[in-house]
């Protein structure tokens, strides 16, 4: 096989990879979220933020822990609390994008990355992590997400944040989604949810 059909067919291989499975939520489990603005749904009302669109979904207790201009590093350092009280069965992470456009160090975000899900991990709950584009004029998913994804083996949502914060129909301001853009992306980590088996 030539060196050109190997490029060519390795990130389709990758694409098609199967979505590791997660173990099935149950009608009292609870759902953390965790991230930055985005995860708290600045722009829109509390109840038009992406846990809460979720939660009404699903039926199921999404808990918005987002803190607009969090880094990762900050996220590290209040997941453990996060973990002992609310307990959840399922952590869905959106993290990173403050670091790449204040453009840390790409191997520091991995970094704070890995260390988020290993902690969640270590707690006995589970994770999907949800790709953040790299800043540019032309978007495309920042490559770390799906490196970690793969390390850990855990489900990530690689384009939907890409595609919605290239679309200024979605967005209620440069860098923050509106209501639809913002019920787009809680569809989009249910068809996950469900493709990994959580539901």
């Amino acid at each position: 096989m030539n060196r050109l059909l190997v490029l060519l067919v390795l990130p389709w291989f990758g694409a098609c990879q199967p979505t590791p499975q997660l173990q099935r939520l149950q009608p009292n489990s609870e759902i953390l979220a965790l991230g930055d603005s985005l995860t708290l749904g600045t722009g829109v009302a509390p109840e038009s933020a992406y846990p809460a669109v979720l939660s009404e979904l699903t039926g199921l207790t999404v808990i918005n822990a987002g803190i607009a201009g969090e880094e990762t590093a900050q996220a590290v350092q209040r997941l453990p609390v996060l973990l002992q009280r609310y307990q959840p069965e399922l952590v869905i992470v959106i993290h990173g994008g403050n670091d790449l456009l204040r453009q840390r160090d790409e191997d520091a975000i991995k970094y704070n990355l890995a260390t988020l899900i290993e902690r969640i991990q270590a707690s006995g709950s589970e994770s999907i992590l949800v790709s953040l584009p790299e800043p540019g004029l032309l978007l495309r998913p920042a490559s770390l997400y799906n490196a970690v994804a793969q390390e850990y083996g855990i489900p990530v949502e690689r384009q939907i944040l890409t595609d919605l914060l290239g679309d200024p129909r979605m967005k209620s301001d440069p860098v923050h989604l509106n209501e639809p853009g913002y019920r787009r992306l809680a569809e989009a980590i249910l068809a996950k949810m469900k493709d990994s088996g959580a539901l």
